[in-house]
């Protein structure tokens, strides 16, 4: 677990490259169910991760996602992607395309670094 909240939590997903999840802890099959509070804190963490991980790792690119299919309640996908990542182009579900990427920074310090970051903002609301 990165954050948690009365409205959301995030956490990490088991992945090659930097892939953390954001859930509502009342789960909502659709977006457009949340409260506007919910919807605020998910729109301010999507854009406090995709910053965090653009500086702290140079990703080529960022991918966010919703999609709820598998687990059908509000959750989002925000993903660190990595022209040499094993899927890129294709998204992380798609057909992968070469071995495996290795991060030239640890990601340890970036889950440190976005808890810090997102306790103290929401800390102050």
């Amino acid at each position: 677990m990165i954050y948690t909240n009365p409205l959301i939590y995030i956490e990490i997903h088991d992945s090659e490259i930097p892939w953390v999840k954001i859930f509502t802890h009342t789960q909502h099959k659709e977006f457009s169910q949340c409260s506007r509070e919910e919807k605020e804190i998910i729109w301010e963490c999507l854009d406090i991760i995709e910053k965090k991980m653009l500086t702290y790792f140079k990703a080529d690119k960022i991918n966010i996602a919703s999609f709820g299919n598998m687990m059908p309640r509000v959750h989002w996908h925000i993903m660190a992607r990595f022209e040499n990542d094993s899927y890129f182009p294709e998204p992380m579900w798609g057909v992968k395309q070469r071995e495996g990427l290795v991060l030239t920074a640890p990601l340890e310090p970036f889950i440190e670094e976005l808890k810090v970051e997102l306790t103290s903002r929401f800390a102050a609301s």
